[in-house]
């Protein structure tokens, strides 16, 4: 039987402006895509504003097989997120919140659906603040990305309710590393893992350290090569795989992501002419 994950919170819009090109994204939609290429059965919940980057992002998870029953639909911009580029290195120039935190409250029927599945992944794009407390009561598992936007503050309030954490850390030395992975689990998570860019990732598993290098790829572009590292490394641990064997899992999905544009494809022209910048 499939494993279930949900993707829960933040989407948005990767808008390529010097490209003139939209692709449907962000951390819980990417890993709820990617999840489902994987061979799981996915969810998203979270809320679309209504409007083309709104109907681009429930089109395309519709046509990837993940369910979206349980989405809000809101009055508004949705989420979108402005992008350029210096040669393949993308720059990010700014980003429009939109509806993306207009959650309202979960009601049984949510909190039964999110029950449902064996994990649910969030990020702390999600803006989900209090009521993560809520989800954390009906969740199974939870994991959770910090990227590179944690501090010693937030996860020190949010590892206790996290089973699996995710953390970005490309600039540390293997002891720095070590050292946040550490404070991860002496905060409360289960497992914690910091990818590292062109370094590869390492995770805090039962008290032993383990390393992964960056599989080789051949880059299109890296936009939500992180995102496949995660679904790939959360279904190994659903299938009883070891650390080891997760990372590997993770580190080659993530080369594969590289080689297209967009957190998973289904990109569309963009049209708009307004500066995207401040």
């Amino acid at each position: 039987m499939a494993h279930r994950l949900l993707g829960l919170g933040d989407n948005t819009v990767d808008t390529y402006v010097d490209r003139g090109l939209q692709f449907p994204g962000g951390n819980a939609v990417n890993v709820a895509v990617q999840a489902k290429r994987l061979g799981a059965e996915t969810g998203y919940l979270g809320c679309f504003g209504s409007d083309e980057a709104g109907a681009l992002l429930s089109d395309a998870l519709t046509r990837e097989g993940v369910d979206i029953a349980r989405c809000r639909m809101r009055s508004g911009r949705n989420a979108r997120a402005f992008i350029g580029h210096d040669g393949q290195d993308r720059r990010f120039l700014r980003s429009e919140r939109g509806v993306r935190s207009d959650w309202g409250s979960f009601d049984g029927d949510d909190l039964a659906y999110i029950a449902s599945y064996d994990i649910v992944h969030s990020s702390i794009y999600s803006e989900l603040d209090d009521a993560l407390s809520v989800v954390r009561g009906a969740a199974r598992r939870l994991s959770y990305d910090f990227s590179e936007r944690w501090t010693y503050e937030n996860l020190a309030a949010t590892l206790p309710a996290v089973d699996i954490a995710f953390l970005s850390y490309p600039s540390a030395s293997d002891e720095e590393c070590r050292a946040l992975l550490t404070r991860c689990i002496g905060s409360g998570a289960g497992i914690a893992v910091a990818t590292r860019g062109a370094k590869g990732a390492m995770a805090l598993v039962s008290g032993s350290f383990h390393e992964q290098g960056a599989s080789p790829a051949p880059i299109v572009d890296t936009l939500g090569a992180g995102d496949g590292f995660i679904a790939a490394f959360l279904l190994a641990i659903l299938a009883g795989n070891g650390a080891a064997a997760a990372l590997a899992a993770g580190a080659d999905h993530a080369a594969r992501v590289c080689g297209y544009q967009g957190g998973f494809g289904h990109g569309a022209t963009w049209s708009c002419t307004e500066a995207a910048v401040p």
